[in-house]
């Protein structure tokens, strides 16, 4: 895959950006209602450029999809949505015949892209499936998940079958808080039968290959919520990333992050998509970001100056200790740069 380039700061954030790719929980809505901004934001990305959506979720079909991101004023197509499941079914294709019985541990989106693969969709492990695959969906129960334990009994190195787990997100983002994710539901198959299953969706790559594939992506931007997830699978695949923080991470988890998942971009909300995205200068250790001022002195990150926006703080913060190259448990961190008054669901 071609390594996208990060670019330098001083334009906004969608300069030279082809195509914009978004995650869904947490950046465009929380439960069923739209987060603030979200929607006028991406409406006015489109000018002169595609917008596509990467979601984890597994629970629905890309078509239900993008009847609610149009019911919430995205006009959205099925082409336009880019699930975990179907980044599952590239994978499952290489390992399991044509026509083969899979085992399906989730809801209708799972199981609608296993049968427009080829294959024959079985919930019980009596069935001899050739496979599982996991994906959340809200009904999944004790029943389902003893299936899969029962089918993946077997180690695959001895003769088993391959286990694909559309996501592990160990939490999802609903409108009365945080939910366990897939992540919690794969953690007990594992529990049970000690093998780990292989992974389709973010952080990994190919859900991230399938999306630039079928948009034809060259300078594409890539916006999340997730370090662990989004942030970490967009640097895996070379994708310039955002992470915009109206969902699971918070500023105490952004000043934390290892190299592998900091962000290109640090935004508040979407609105700042569209506006100048301020180049972080660097003089004598101190890390300046518009009025916020930053430096690490030792063990200790001081503020020099706050500056008159909370973003603003936060990016020279996050700024001066990832140039470190040191883990945040390292330092002593004013309470103040990890405050939190950005919106979250």
């Amino acid at each position: 895959m071609a390594i996208f380039g990060r670019r330098t700061a001083e334009r906004t954030p969608l300069e030279g950006v082809d195509v914009v790719l978004a995650d869904l929980d947490g950046v465009v809505y929380a439960g069923a209602g739209a987060l603030p901004h979200a929607v006028e934001s991406l409406n006015l990305s489109r000018d002169g450029r595609r917008l596509g959506y990467i979601t984890n979720n597994a629970s629905r079909t890309d078509a239900s999809v993008a009847r609610h991101l149009s019911e919430l004023g995205l006009a959205t197509t099925a082409s336009d949505v880019v699930t975990s499941p179907q980044a599952a079914m590239r994978m499952l294709v290489d390992r399991v015949a044509p026509g083969s019985t899979v085992l399906v541990v989730g809801g209708d989106g799972l199981v609608s892209e296993v049968e427009k693969a080829g294959f024959v969709v079985t919930r019980s492990s009596e069935d001899a499936p050739a496979a599982v695959v996991q994906g959340f969906a809200p009904e999944v129960g004790w029943a389902q998940l003893a299936e899969a334990a029962y089918a993946l009994a077997l180690p695959e190195e001895e003769g088993g079958i391959p286990w694909i787990a559309t996501n592990t997100d160990w939490t999802i983002p609903q409108a009365r808080g945080i939910a366990p994710g897939n992540g919690t539901l794969v953690s007990a198959v594992h529990t049970a039968v000690g093998r780990l299953a292989i992974v389709a969706g973010k952080p990994e790559v190919p859900i991230f290959e399938a999306a630039v594939a079928r948009f034809g992506a060259q300078h594409p931007l890539y916006l999340g919520d997730r370090l662990d997830t989004d942030i970490l699978g967009s640097n895996r695949a070379g994708i310039p990333s955002a992470l915009v923080l109206t969902g699971i991470d918070r500023p105490k988890h952004l000043l934390a992050a290892p190299s592998g998942s900091q962000p290109t971009f640090i935004l508040g909300d979407l609105r700042e998509l569209h506006q100048p995205y301020p180049e972080a200068q660097v003089r004598d250790g101190m890390v300046t970001v518009r009025g916020a001022k930053v430096r690490v002195e030792g063990a200790d990150v001081r503020i020099l100056a706050e500056g008159d926006e909370p973003i603003d703080l936060l990016r020279a913060g996050a700024k001066a200790i990832w140039d470190t190259g040191r883990a945040i448990y390292g330092f002593r961190v004013p309470e103040r740069l990890y405050a939190d008054p950005f919106h979250r669901p």
